[in-house]
């Protein structure tokens, strides 16, 4: 059974979780959880698209599975793997020297006693609906993309010694890429797809506001229109939705109603965490770090 009724049902609920969603985002999630269909997100690092998937978790009440790509992620890490430690262990203490009896110990130590499921796995074997976030995608080698196309595709998973476990509920699945690298046609030919920008200054306000319920509207307002200015710089990593979001903490924190000079420069470590981008930013917003 779907977890969202329509559109707006999908914006409302996500909203409750304090993570707002445009048309076109909310248009992608509903439709992907209408028609089983995986939902790939793309854009800058920072930009709330893992927080998205973490959303309809809330929202939904599903558990959420998570499998984190980076290089060199292989497919026993991704999907299963046998424990050898315990395997080696059942070996030893059986002590078997008839072939009869290692075979009746082949079929023991390939049971499910012994499997150690990874989040792919995972994910098919949930008892209800869950959430499969597949995220940064586009860090994993292209041999995790061919694992992907048939999870996907089919959501079921064959191991050798035990069958084929199919899914008896599909997940909602999300995958997300910050496009340092393209991800294979066939890939996103089984994906909708939504673009994940920053906010627009209306929207990342509000979302201050919802997270930060007790910072003023001229404070958030000031908070969101430093934060622009920065992404607009040239940086090694632009202030994420997050990192804004922690500001405004550190804002309530410390007691201040207004983003003052002496109030960024002390404070400027919240949002860019590279040397060289607060010396450039001091700079360009005039600091006195920056002279």
């Amino acid at each position: 059974m779907p977890f969202f009724t329509s559109i707006e049902d999908t914006r409302r609920r996500l909203a409750t979780t304090g993570y707002l969603v445009d048309e076109e985002l909310a248009t992608a999630v509903f439709l992907g959880d209408a028609l089983g269909k995986p939902v790939l997100l793309e854009g800058p690092a920072g930009t709330g698209k893992t927080e998205l998937a973490k959303a309809v978790a809330l929202a939904t009440g599903a558990p959420l599975v998570r499998l984190q790509c980076y290089e060199g992620l292989d497919e026993a890490r991704a999907l299963y793997e046998w424990n050898y430690r315990k395997q080696l262990l059942r070996i030893q203490a059986a002590n078997v020297g008839e072939e009869s009896g290692w075979s009746d110990l082949h079929d023991d130590i390939f049971s499910e006693e012994f499997l150690l499921p990874r989040p792919l796995l995972s994910a098919i074997r949930q008892p209800v609906p869950t959430i499969l976030l597949v995220d940064e995608t586009d860090k994993a080698d292209v041999e995790v993309e061919g694992l992907l196309l048939e999870v996907l595709s089919e959501f079921q998973v064959t191991i050798p010694e035990l069958g084929t476990v199919t899914a008896a509920n599909h997940p909602f699945v999300v995958l997300t890429s910050n496009a340092t690298r393209e991800l294979s046609e066939a890939l996103k030919r089984r994906c909708l797809y939504a673009h994940v920008d920053y906010p627009d200054a209306t929207r990342e306000r509000a979302i201050v506001l919802s997270r930060v319920p007790d910072i003023s509207d001229e404070l958030a307002t000031q908070l969101v229109r430093a934060v622009r200015a920065m992404r607009a710089m040239e940086l090694r990593k632009a202030p994420s939705i997050a990192e804004t979001i922690d500001w405004a903490r550190t804002m309530q924190v410390l007691g201040v109603t207004e983003l003052t000079e002496p109030v960024i420069e002390q404070t400027l470590g919240v949002v860019l965490k590279h040397h060289s981008d607060r010396e450039f930013a001091s700079q360009q917003l005039g600091l006195r770090g920056g002279s």
